[in-house]
């Protein structure tokens, strides 16, 4: 299986680390181009290489790590999935200018976190993130945690917990081996209406509990 990563900033910049301790091979794209993840794939070493976003999003398994704000420009970019796995590490939050009304908002829980919660009008982020990519095997993961921690799978003499959810039982097996090839513990939350919405940052009832499998 083939590993892309579309996005590279803390949440794909810190996956691409933990494949990369493990020796395991991914392309990485951003917006950018492959020039400017120069640095980043030196550091990662040979088992990660840079690459443009088609050619990430050819990849068996796509990791989708963007901002929610940008996910209908890269996704909507893309050709066919054609049965693909796309793993949805994303969550429905606003990044905040800390000069702006909205970081100063008493109103917003989140405020003092620099993120504000986008309101999808009943939907979960999964839901969404569907619709962007028909014909693809969703999978949620790689979400319910602060990203800075992806790159620690192995700690506290255990294994960090990774919750994943979809509606197809192959590409579930499939992202399970990659979670557990990492390093992690996964733990199927079930079919994506029930796990998508348990594991979504920032409400989810399981979002941000840091479980660890001694």
């Amino acid at each position: 299986m083939t590993i892309g990563i579309i996005g590279a900033g803390a949440l794909g910049s810190n996956l691409a680390r933990a494949l990369a301790r493990k020796g395991i091979q991914a392309t990485i794209s951003n917006s950018r181009g492959p020039a400017s993840l120069a640095a980043l794939v030196a550091e990662l070493g040979p088992s990660i290489k840079a690459g443009t976003t088609a050619e990430a999003a050819s990849a068996d398994i796509v990791v989708v790590a963007v901002r929610w704000s940008d996910l209908g420009k890269v996704l909507g970019s893309l050709p066919a999935w054609n049965g693909r796995i796309v793993i949805d590490g994303t969550n429905p939050v606003k990044f905040l200018d800390p000069d702006s009304p909205d970081a100063k908002d008493p109103s917003n829980p989140l405020a003092a976190y620099g993120i504000k919660a986008v309101d999808l009008g009943g939907k979960y982020s999964s839901e969404v993130v569907r619709e962007l990519v028909p014909g693809a095997r969703l999978v949620k993961a790689l979400n319910h945690l602060d990203v800075q921690v992806l790159s620690e799978p192995d700690v506290s003499g255990g294994q960090r917990v990774q919750f994943y959810s979809g509606d197809d039982a192959q590409a579930k097996a499939e992202v399970r081996k990659l979670l557990e090839a990492i390093g992690y513990f996964p733990v199927d939350l079930g079919a994506l209406d029930v796990g998508g919405r348990l594991a979504e940052l920032p409400f989810g009832a399981l979002a941000a509990t840091n479980f660890i499998k001694i």
